[in-house]
């Protein structure tokens, strides 16, 4: 039996998901499996075979139950007691963009694959973006 692989360098397509009144997570998770690739019958794990992702209406999306009041976005700048934190009350008012960003970066691997994938994600606050000549497909 052989084993197809995906080869580096095939077509990729456009995806566009609204968030709006969708929870973060799951909108996060569907932008993720385009990202890598896996809802492609031609999917391998060591090849970059991913398609491109708007996410638009990012500060439309809600977070279920207290997270927006329980749950903080937390980073260092390295420094002796350099710790910071946002609530996500804050984050999401304030740049709903990145709160997305943060979300999909989760769901994505830690190598270059991944990293290069990220660049693939676009992300805006509402429903404007100047992508409508590549015909996005909506999900």
């Amino acid at each position: 039996m052989s084993t197809t692989m995906a080869k580096p360098g095939m077509e990729r397509k456009w995806y566009i998901i609204d968030a709006a009144g969708k929870p973060l997570g799951r909108t996060a998770e569907k932008a993720a499996v385009l990202l890598r690739g896996k809802n492609k019958p031609t999917f391998t794990p060591h090849v970059d075979c991913g398609d491109h992702v708007i996410i638009i209406n990012a500060a439309q999306a809600v977070l279920t139950g207290r997270k927006l009041e329980q749950k903080y976005y937390r980073h260092h700048s390295g420094y002796v007691g350099g710790l910071k934190e946002v609530q996500y009350k804050t984050l999401m008012a304030e740049n709903p963009e990145k709160a997305m960003m943060l979300a999909v970066k989760g769901m994505i691997p830690d190598n270059t694959i991944g990293r290069k994938a990220l660049t693939r994600c676009r992300i805006y606050r509402d429903a404007n973006h100047g992508h409508a000549a590549q015909k996005p497909e909506e999900i």
